[in-house]
């Protein structure tokens, strides 16, 4: 099993200053040691408007800091909004290839479609329609991503004419895809998909157990046909996460940023009425700490020994990955780190090694079924090479319509370009007239 770190740069009040900046800058370096430990992965979530619970609005944009301080750890979009109302694809396919060229092929692409009303209304999406805008969105950036030039689209929620969509990703045909998830059925919904799934939802072994044995008998069926131009076959599942050799110390530690971390999400999804600028999560938080009831998935909080056996429990149903949640409401930058090391120190060697050999098994078990679901999938048709529409200059439009006379010289008057020569019309017309302008 592989360990992940989630964050959702949570900056509960009151604030300062600083407040946005500090946490921004002890996750990077809480990421920097990860790397160093030999943690797997890291994901970040793209969150709009959430004021207290996720300040996380442009994860490519940390994820590439954190790509220049790392050399092996995996960044995850946890997840990537691919409406087209959030991201227009073009932008998300640009986005998340220039980030697996600065990480040298080390992106993993995780889409969704978001749950808070906060998020949709600033952005004038219908909540009935966000699934049909993710996968249009999902699927059209996998093909830009994947195809050159990428043949256009006419959609329901966008369109666009042929190009190339550039830079194209280090990993070929693009980085792994993932679905966010929270209930069995989105969880089979990914499997159909060839899709790994984000299970963002605390649930223990014996249901997990389930989901595992179902999301990998459709990975093996005729249901899994690729969204994508691959097929990730994987399940993650988020935990709380804090280690000290003192079980009450770890609980001081990490249990009350994590049940801040489900007070403050179900109140932007379930219970809340925000006011911006106004109401105050923590400070409500605060008041009901006492009464709430003891979180799931709180299995990772504790001693190591406690922690090894509630780990164990996911790595013998067959589950990929467990990701730690950890940077939630006030956990103490220096208890994060300190529980990273002793996870690295106790427990993380045993669980590598075992990872290494239950890979190789799995990559040949389930190679027949990934050709053959790969094989299922309808392709977007490649443009042929004499059907690519040529795109004209706007200067070349304007003399052909006869807005502009293209005989006074070969370039545009000098105080225009300054010392650069810009062309008027193109040069290969009127050689003579170039070499005099010169």
């Amino acid at each position: 099993m592989k360990f992940g770190l989630f964050y959702e740069h949570q900056v509960p009040r009151p604030w300062d200053e600083r407040s946005e900046h500090r946490v921004f800058h002890e996750s990077l370096e809480q990421i920097e040691l990860a790397d160093r430990l030999g943690i797997d992965h890291v994901w970040e979530v793209e969150h709009h408007f959430l004021e207290e619970y996720s300040h996380s609005s442009a994860p490519e944009v940390f994820l590439a800091a954190a790509s220049q301080r790392t050399k092996n750890i995996r960044l995850g979009h946890g997840i990537n909004l691919t409406s087209p109302l959030y991201n227009h694809p073009a932008r998300v396919a640009e986005r998340v290839a220039t980030l697996d060229l600065l990480s040298n092929g080390r992106v993993e692409w995780g889409t969704g479609e978001s749950a808070t009303l906060m998020e949709m209304e600033g952005f004038n999406i219908v909540p009935e329609e966000k699934h049909s805008q993710w996968r249009e969105g999902a699927e059209q950036a996998a093909n830009m991503m994947a195809m050159a030039p990428y043949p256009g689209y006419q959609g329901q929620y966008f369109s666009m004419p042929a190009r190339n969509v550039l830079p194209k990703p280090f990993q070929k045909p693009h980085p792994p895809l993932w679905l966010a998830c929270s209930r069995r059925d989105s969880i089979l919904r990914a499997a159909r998909f060839g899709m790994g799934a984000l299970i963002f939802g605390f649930v223990e072994p014996e249901q997990a157990a389930e989901w595992v044995k179902d999301y990998y008998a459709i990975i093996k069926s005729d249901e899994c046909v690729p969204l994508g131009h691959t097929v990730n076959p994987n399940l993650a599942a988020v935990s709380g996460f804090s280690l000290h050799k003192d079980e009450a110390e770890a609980e001081r530690r990490g249990l009350p940023g994590f049940r801040y971390f489900g007070y403050s999400l179900a109140h932007y999804t379930n219970f809340g009425a925000h006011t911006p600028t106004v109401t105050g999560v923590a400070e409500m938080f605060d008041e009901v700490y006492d009464s709430l009831p003891d979180n799931a998935g709180r299995g990772g909080i504790g001693t190591p020994e406690q922690v090894e056996a509630h780990l164990r429990g996911y790595e013998d149903i067959g589950l990929d990955q467990i990701i730690f949640v950890q940077q939630v409401g006030r956990n103490a930058h220096e208890h994060i780190c300190e529980t990273l090391e002793t996870f690295a120190d106790t427990l993380l060697p045993a669980f590598k090694e075992r990872e290494d050999k239950r890979q190789k098994a799995k990559q040949a078990e389930l190679a027949p079924y990934i050709e053959a679901a790969l094989a299922r999938k309808e392709r977007m048709a490649d443009l042929p090479r004499d059907q690519i529409p040529t795109v004209k200059a706007a200067g070349k439009r304007r003399i052909e319509s006869g807005e502009v006379d293209p005989t006074g010289g070969a370039f545009v008057d000098k105080t225009r370009g300054g010392a650069i020569p810009i062309p008027h019309a193109d040069p290969r017309a009127n050689p003579q007239a170039a070499a005099k302008a010169k």
